[in-house]
């Protein structure tokens, strides 16, 4: 797995450190398409939606008339696909913009979130969600989602991935955040009317608008130019930003040309991750499983034309080559997570490039939780291609703002949480952030149907190849722990997010010493 670098954005952007607006799929036991004028609150409920409202039978049935909505004291819920969403959880945890006594605005040198507990959920075991509309399966997505939802409003997890019955002494929560790109792109609807149908009025806060205005923030009223949006595959078919952006441009009443350019991250929160069919760093030779940009790939074509803008590091198996030198090889594969970034962002300046009438970047939104672990690589890149020169002259230079700003979500998705909780009175009186638990998902080897390879994980074919309304357990959450965290994951946490770092006591004493 990859860095955590929270708008590490404002030292990622000032420091270092998303979510999304909406697209409409429903689940069941093929992919959706909705009649005109359909809306997820008309649709029937998803098979996984009926056993947790009605089967009483079923290991996912909820009781929501014994529901404590408005209980104060209840923890928030965060979830993401992975451990990119701690990225946001991190925002939450260092955010100061009011006062903890009144509520007024200005900071008062304590987190605003302090007295509030969290509950974090990576769905490890059924990322990257990125890759399930590209292979079709947005419905199975969708299910995945809500089953990411029914966790944080159960009361149950599993102690470790051995276990075979689950304990019941998770506590349910008040709010939930989606920390999550992809899943507030694809399932934010229908969790929201997921929730209304279970009655119990909790809210949901994503991330497209929150990233919409945060970006649009960076211009005046009659200012044009572009916007770059870095997101994965799914989330950009999704049009969830580039939709959103218009709207609240349009809106805010801005006159100006702004412009969307659109660049899907094939591979990056992969290799953040640590998927095994994008990133190997045991690997000296191309590989066969390899799923990343490749000089044959017709999606995401590495174009040798560009290797000298690319950039690529080739030290230490950076990259895998079948040849003595990059213009030699055949066969050519990304394997580090700087080389995905200087492939994705050469693609997207290259786009600019051929819009002859192409505004110059002003502002990169950072379109998945993963990406802001990777601000610096991103503004080492940027760097670079503003100051690219071929013959003499500057390539991309028109195309860049000489200081770009790096746009991660997370800090206006604070301000929303915090809003709701001052607006109903909803801050805990008596907690203490300290308590905060966090859970991650395993394959569930007790399910006969679970396929997985030799590192325990999902092969990628199971994974993509399951099919929404076959209500199982394929996953069990259990605690963070040594055993479903890597090193690498822990020493980058304990670097980019240190404040949310100190909140995991499972991985602590697993830190390198003197970091």
């Amino acid at each position: 797995m990859m860095s955590f670098i929270h708008s590490i954005m404002k030292i990622y952007v000032g420091n270092s450190f998303g979510l999304l607006a909406t697209f409409f799929l429903f689940s069941g036991c093929s992919e959706y398409k909705k009649d005109k004028g359909q809306t997820a609150e008309t649709e029937a409920p998803a098979p996984i939606e009926q056993a947790i409202l009605t089967d009483t039978s079923s290991f996912y049935y909820i009781d929501f008339s014994r529901y404590r909505a408005n209980d104060a004291e209840l923890p928030i819920g965060v979830f993401d696909s992975g451990t990119g969403g701690l990225t946001v959880l991190d925002a939450l945890v260092r955010f100061d913009d009011y006062n903890n006594e009144s509520r007024t605005a200005g900071k008062d040198g304590k987190p605003d979130f302090s007295k509030e507990r969290f509950i974090y959920l990576a769905d490890q075991a059924n990322m990257p969600y990125g890759n399930y509309h590209s292979e079709q399966k947005s419905a199975l997505l969708v299910e995945h989602i809500i089953k990411d939802v029914h966790f944080l409003l159960a009361d149950r997890y599993y102690p470790n991935a051995s276990s075979t019955h689950p304990a019941g002494t998770k506590q349910q929560v008040k709010a939930i955040v989606i920390a999550c790109n992809t899943a507030t792109a694809y399932g934010k609807e229908n969790i929201e009317a997921f929730i209304r149908r279970t009655g119990i009025g909790i809210p949901v806060i994503g991330v497209i608008d929150a990233g919409a205005r945060g970006a649009l923030d960076a211009f005046a009223p009659d200012e044009s130019g572009s916007v770059g949006v870095f997101a994965t595959v799914g989330t950009i078919a999704s049009n969830g930003y580039e939709n959103t952006l218009m709207r609240i441009k349009e809106e805010r009443g801005y006159t100006g040309n702004v412009q969307v350019f659109n660049q899907g991250g094939h591979g990056v929160a992969e290799a953040v991750d640590e998927e095994p069919d994008f990133i190997d760093h045991q690997a000296n030779a191309p590989r066969d499983n390899y799923r990343g940009p490749a000089l044959d790939n017709p999606s995401y074509r590495i174009v040798k034309a560009l290797m000298d803008v690319y950039g690529f590091d080739f030290n230490d198996q950076h990259m895998l080559c079948d040849g003595k030198s990059a213009m030699d090889c055949n066969i050519l594969q990304l394997n580090s997570t700087e080389n995905y970034v200087r492939y994705h962002l050469v693609s997207l300046l290259e786009r600019m490039r051929k819009q002859k009438d192409a505004q110059p970047m002003k502002a990169l939104l950072l379109g998945c939780t993963h990406y802001p672990y990777l601000t610096r690589e991103i503004r080492q890149v940027l760097g670079e291609l503003y100051d690219f020169q071929r013959d003499g002259a500057h390539v991309y230079r028109h195309l860049l703002h000489k200081d770009i700003h790096i746009i991660d979500p997370a800090e206006n998705v604070a301000q929303e949480l915090h809003m709701y909780l001052a607006d109903n009175a909803m801050f805990n009186p008596s907690g203490n952030m300290a308590d905060s638990e966090f859970f991650i998902s395993v394959p569930n080897m007790h399910n006969p149907n679970v396929k997985t390879d030799q590192q325990g994980r999902f092969t990628y074919e199971y994974k993509y190849g399951r099919t929404a309304g076959e209500i199982q357990e394929y996953v069990k959450v259990v605690p963070f722990d040594e055993a479903n965290i890597s090193g690498e994951t822990v020493e980058r946490m304990q670097a980019a997010i240190p404040e949310t770092f100190r909140l995991i006591k499972a991985l602590r004493s697993e830190a390198p010493s003197g970091r």
